[in-house]
């Protein structure tokens, strides 16, 4: 504070501190005497016009301000000014009294008296440049002040309003001069004005300012809240003291609205963009459901719950979301659904009831249920009509404000619904929400559409498989047989694998594997094709390598238009087919007679066979893999192997011993070794041509080879489970064989000389064979048919004959001869004397047929073993029915 010279009255005098207003201004005095000259000079007037009293003192006025000017030059002194009126006159201001820059100073006379009555003058010099400069400042201010389209505010030291401008007062009512001594109290809700209050305090003793200071109100009259931006800095008198804090505020709600919308949408697209990455990543139904949940919660919701159709759930065809009037009515309210998803930001919330939506008297309705939503009810109109439905929250204690219904819509068909819900003191749905819930279902609705699609191809391609695989156990002559079939798990595409087991002629079997490449229904489809027709050829009696041969045009000409076949032939000649629309496959063929228990193998580019022998480690047959199914131009090549008795043979295909985990040489010595017994030591792994022996046995050989106690089932298990096959990335199928062949005693093997009598010859062996064997009950057929069959030989064919019984499940008899010619089973005519007879061996025999050999062919028929209910002899009316 100034210091207090004196008083008088309630007149409080003080030094005038530096930096007043009169600094500012400039203003000086002096006076005249009666005779024109300066008799007092002000220090004021000394720092302006840079004389000092002493000098000026007794001096002319003119001579002095003047003295070169034209009033010195007309002779004219101040002593002309004491006429008793007021002059004004503008002076130039000296550079050393302005601060070093040229000015000019308005001079005003005032006319006055000595004691004595005569005339004298009192000057005031004001500094023209700093009077106009503040009446610039103060237009500038009042115009800012005045005319500003911002709120001003001017809050003293104690924080009362000292000023506000006219925007102030149009938005909180009155006129500007009402606000003086209001505080922010009578602007701002409590906790706002508090806020405001602590800026104010903060800025006025710190200095330092605060920019964008957002508050939220309302204004008078106004029912909508409003957001003001407030800027607040200090301000200072010219001596630099602080005197209040001043507050420039303007409305920014819009900008608010534009942001929260702007925050809004890059939410929401954040939200789609998620939504892309984690929905549908999976092809199970309800696993979807929960993506979608996981997306939404807690980013655009607070509870939310997904429901599906129960006949889209357990793979009715009927188009899923369409049910009429009466048949809801019917079934007292929307067709059958399931809660198969729910999740809830909301810590310990129970499971919520939408709000005239419920089932079962408003009972909540729990993850798996399966229920319906009442007629009319917001939930079955969304349904319905495909249609979001706002639904508001109960008032209450209920803890949902508002949901939104949304109907999962997938190529036309609803296929579930799901709500989303926020809780109270969550912002309710606005537009943009509803298009977004309408996105999001109708994205996880695709997903879930897709997956119903996928599972239910998979469904078929899997049925289709598993019909087409052999039914129960397999059986064969002089062969033990187990087998498994391991589908990929419920994420993978069914895929093309398939083993079968075929009976040949002369109770020998054909036993085949294979794969094709691809997965889905078309792969299922193709193995379909591909094992029906290995089925034909090996019924045609071919040899392996004829059979993939045939094979292998079969697989060129899957997938061709008709007629295009030979196209296709010529373009895979050419070998500039494009192997993508090709179906391509993989075979290994393997034909076992019981009698010799020699093997013969062909393969097209499959994994070789693994033979066991009795004391002998676990081998990969040498078996020349040749080109795959459906590329063609390559011969396959055959493989005869001796098979002892007890020996191991396992057929496979890739899904048991490759995967993404380890390499195919592990997984091939891990099954060599699991096939050898869980506690024996395998070699290395070495190929073997023919025979399967080592080429240097040791003297003594480790127990090595199958273990012939345990059974082919046991193998089976023991090797799927000590092998990583459950990763379920492929399917797997394993054919394994156990050599039981033919004992000596269960096969007759005759050479006849080609004579009339050895007609005679073979009956009598057939008989006294027959006998042997206690089957005296098809003595009588086993000789009219063996007669019919070397007497056949001996006219048609060529070279010497060879009759071979053999037995086992049933009765097989053959006679080979040299000649090329198949026997042809013709309708005789009724005056013709012969031609029946191999209408007489079809009607006796079981089966019947001819194959061809390397040396001529065999023609043979088969016979089942009596079991005292099977007729042993043909009825009249079989025979009748020959003529």
């Amino acid at each position: 504070m100034s210091e207090i010279t004196g008083t008088s009255g309630d007149v409080v005098w003080q030094s005038c501190p530096p930096g007043s207003i009169h600094d500012s201004i400039r203003v000086a005095s002096f006076s005249l005497g009666p005779d024109g000259r300066i008799d007092r000079w002000s220090r004021r007037a000394a720092e302006l016009f840079g004389i000092t009293a002493a000098e000026a003192r007794g001096r002319d006025l003119l001579t002095v301000l003047l003295p070169d000017g034209p009033g010195r030059q007309g002779g004219r002194t101040a002593a002309d000014l004491l006429d008793g009126k007021e002059w004004t006159g503008l002076v130039p201001l000296r550079a050393a009294g302005n601060g070093g820059a040229p000015g000019m100073a308005e001079v005003l006379v005032v006319p006055s008296e000595t004691e004595t009555g005569e005339r004298a003058a009192l000057c005031i010099v004001t500094d023209v440049g700093a009077l106009r400069g503040m009446e610039t400042d103060l237009a500038a201010s009042q115009a800012i002040f005045g005319q500003s389209p911002f709120g001003f505010l001017l809050f003293g030291t104690d924080l009362r309003v000292r000023r506000a401008n006219q925007r102030v007062a149009a938005v909180f009512g009155g006129t500007a001069e009402e606000h003086r001594g209001r505080t922010v109290h009578d602007y701002l809700p409590r906790s706002e004005a508090e806020r405001m209050d602590g800026s104010l305090r903060r800025v006025l003793e710190s200095g330092e300012p605060v920019i964008d200071l957002q508050f939220v109100g309302t204004a008078p009259g106004g029912p909508e809240r409003r957001h003001w931006s407030v800027n607040l800095y200090r301000v200072h008198d010219a001596a630099g003291r602080p005197i209040g804090v001043a507050g420039v505020g303007h409305d920014v709600t819009r900008r608010q609205v534009a942001a929260r919308e702007a925050a809004s949408a890059r939410r929401n697209l954040a939200l789609l963009n998620e939504a892309s990455a984690r929905i549908g990543n999976s092809l199970d139904l309800e696993t979807t459901a929960r993506e979608l949940l996981d997306v939404a919660v807690p980013g655009f919701c607070d509870l939310a719950s997904v429901d599906l159709y129960q006949s889209l759930l357990t793979g009715d065809e009927a188009p899923p979301g369409r049910w009429d009037a009466p048949r809801a009515e019917s079934y007292g309210g929307s067709a059958a659904l399931r809660r198969v998803a729910f999740a809830s930001a909301v810590s310990d919330a129970p499971l919520i009831t939408t709000p005239g939506c419920g089932s079962r008297g408003g009972t909540p309705t729990a993850v798996g249920e399966v229920h319906r939503y009442t007629v009319n009810s917001p939930c079955a109109n969304a349904l319905r009509t495909a249609r979001v439905q706002a639904i508001p929250g109960q008032g209450g204690g209920s803890l949902v404000q508002s949901t939104l219904a949304v109907p999962m819509v997938a190529h036309d068909s609803v296929v579930g619904l799901v709500q989303f819900s926020r809780t109270k003191g969550s912002e309710p749905f606005g537009e943009r929400d509803r298009a977004l819930a309408v996105e999001l279902a109708a994205r996880a609705a695709v997903c879930i559409d897709n997956a119903r699609l996928y599972r239910r191809e998979h469904e078929r391609a899997l049925i289709l498989q598993r019909s087409l695989l052999p039914p129960g156990d397999p059986e064969a002559a002089g062969l033990d047989i187990a087998c498994r079939y391991l589908p990929g798990n419920a994420a993978t595409e069914v895929g093309g694998d398939w083993f079968d087991v075929i009976e040949l002629p002369g109770h020998r079997t054909a036993l085949v594997v294979g794969d094709v490449m691809g997965r889905g229904l078309r792969a299922a489809v193709a193995m379909g094709e591909l094992r029906t027709a290995v089925r034909t050829l090996a019924l045609l009696d071919m040899e392996p390598a004829e059979v993939l041969s045939a094979l292998d045009e079969v697989a060129r000409g899957l997938g061709s238009p008709i007629g295009a076949q030979q196209a296709s032939r010529v373009a895979h000649k050419s070998r500039d087919a494009d192997l993508s629309e090709v179906y391509l496959a993989t075979c290994v063929y393997a034909v076992y007679d019981p009698v010799t228990r020699r093997c013969t193998f062909a393969n097209a580019g499959h994994l070789p066979p693994v033979l066991v022998e009795p004391g002998q480690e676990a081998l990969l047959l040498d078996v020349p893999p040749g080109m795959p199914l459906g590329v063609g131009g390559e011969p396959f090549e055959e493989v005869e192997v001796e098979l002892p008795e007890g020996a191991l043979l396992a057929l496979y295909t890739d899904g048991l011993v490759e995967s993404r985990h380890h390499p195919l040489d592990e997984g091939l010595k891990a099954f060599r070794s699991a096939l050898t017994g869980p506690s024996r030591p395998t070699g290395p792994a070495g190929p073997v041509r023919g025979r399967t022996a080592p080429e240097h046995p040791a003297p003594e050989p480790p127990a090595l080879g199958p273990d012939l106690s345990r059974s082919l089932e046991d193998v089976c298990d023991h090797v799927l489970t000590s092998l990583d096959t459950r990763h379920g990335e492929d399917d797997i199928a394993l054919l394994m064989a156990r050599v039981r062949g033919l004992p000596a005693e269960a096969v007759g093997d005759w050479l006849l000389p080609r004579e009339p009598r050895s007609v005679g010859r073979a009956r009598e062996l057939a008989r006294a064979l027959l006998v042997s064997w206690d089957l005296e009950p098809l003595v009588d057929t086993v000789e009219l048919l063996v007669s019919e069959l070397v007497t056949n030989a001996l006219r048609y064919g060529e070279g010497e004959i060879r009759l071979r019984l053999l037995r086992d499940r049933t009765l097989v008899c053959e006679v080979w001869d040299s000649g090329l010619v198949q026997p042809r089973r013709r309708r005789a005519r009724d005056t013709d004397e012969g031609g029946r007879g191999l209408q007489l061996v079809g009607l006796l025999s079981a089966a019947w047929g001819s194959r061809r050999t390397p040396r001529g062919k065999t023609v043979w028929f088969e016979l089942a073993l009596p079991d005292g209910n099977t007729p042993t002899e043909p009825t009249v009316d079989q025979l009748l029915s020959m003529f």
